[in-house]
């Protein structure tokens, strides 16, 4: 029978290994912290000869995935750090362990390629807090901008704001018209049309639109102003705009309050990740062990509180990630995991289950 749900994978007894995992692995949980549960299963001999292969499944939030037995092995190939912290698990997380799972030990798979996977993720979460520092102190007003705000008209040796000039003149942006200027990009030729004869389109046409108007000038209507219009900033405006929204539609609204609460500004539950992983790339650089329970578990949450100053923060994991890289530089360690012997454990293992069961 095809398992879709974690409850099937119990009730068919397909899991070979599960342990909790996450902050109460690492030893950096709060009372308030979820129980992160990971694990693998072997499917059915039948629904893995198929076509329809479940490479893993999961609850709604995640917090609990069980990867299939081939997908756990490819993962494992790539050194990622979920996979080697899940065979790396403390013995008190261990909540079942099939004898066969035995053969996976981390010891036998570590590589360099876990500088990019463990130290290059946590560069990627450096970057990701620069972003997300800058989004704190760089808010984008909710009333969007349009081209108008774009716009502005050659007035003496400078220019002023399109707004500004309108309302100095009394006029709107429906009675201007707009000519293109030839082999000068975004600037027009303004005319005006104050008794409204001439049926001019208007700096823009409608609201939201992304180009100002053209329109068609009578001959005998003079130039009344020089039009400049920054294309560039309004589209650099706009993709920022969209960023930032989309960004707080998508935000965990009370992971982001914990980030503004503290005073720093910074996603310190983000920070005190990175720091983990950067000290774990370390160990499997030096000691070729990967280990979970983290022996500074009190600097860790520490960060998490928001002890430390963004810029302190920031300075240091970069000298730890030079650090990790220098690291790596000098270990034995081989370059890949040994993915034939990856490949065998996984054909052995996956036989025996099938056999047994």
């Amino acid at each position: 029978m095809k398992p879709k749900t974690i409850q099937d994978l119990k009730d068919q007894g397909l899991i070979i290994f599960e342990a909790i995992s996450g902050s109460r692995a690492y030893g950096t949980d709060l009372p308030t912290s979820d129980t992160d549960i990971k694990g693998v299963f072997v499917l059915p001999e039948d629904v893995f000869l198929g076509l329809d292969y479940i490479p893993q499944i999961s609850d709604e939030r995640n917090d609990t995935v069980y990867y299939e037995l081939g997908r756990f092995v490819e993962l494992l190939a790539q050194n990622n750090p979920n996979i080697m912290e899940l065979l790396a698990s403390p013995a008190s997380c261990v909540l079942h362990k099939d004898p066969l799972f035995d053969v996976f030990q981390s010891s036998l798979f570590l590589s360099k390629k876990c500088r990019d996977s463990f130290a290059g993720y946590a560069a990627k979460q450096i970057k990701k807090a620069r972003g997300l520092n800058k989004k704190i102190h760089n808010p984008v007003d909710k009333k969007r901008k349009s081209i108008l705000d774009f716009c502005y008209v050659i007035e003496g040796q400078g220019d002023i704001p399109l707004s500004r000039w309108l309302e100095k003149n009394k006029l709107s942006q429906s009675q201007c018209g707009l000519v293109n200027i030839a082999h000068m990009k975004g600037v027009y030729a303004l005319f005006l049309d104050k008794e409204n004869q001439y049926n001019f389109q208007g700096i823009r046409r409608k609201e939201d639109a992304n180009e100002v108007a053209l329109s068609s000038i009578p001959k005998e209507i003079e130039k009344s102003a020089v039009l400049y219009f920054n294309k560039e900033g309004y589209s650099t405006y706009c993709k920022r705009y969209k960023e930032y929204w989309d960004w707080v539609d998508l935000r965990n609204e009370s992971r982001y309050e914990n980030t503004i609460s503290h005073g720093k500004n910074y996603d310190a539950k983000n920070m005190m990740h990175t720091f983990r992983l950067l000290d774990m790339a370390l160990d499997i650089a030096t000691k070729k062990a990967v280990v979970v329970r983290r022996p500074n578990r009190e600097f860790l949450l520490k960060i998490r509180k928001g002890e430390f100053e963004y810029e302190e923060l920031l300075v240091q994991a970069e000298e730890k990630l030079d650090l990790v890289r220098e690291a790596f530089k000098q270990s034995d360690l081989p370059e890949t995991p040994d993915v034939e012997l990856l490949n065998s454990l996984l054909v052995k293992v996956r036989k025996a289950w099938y056999d047994l069961n």
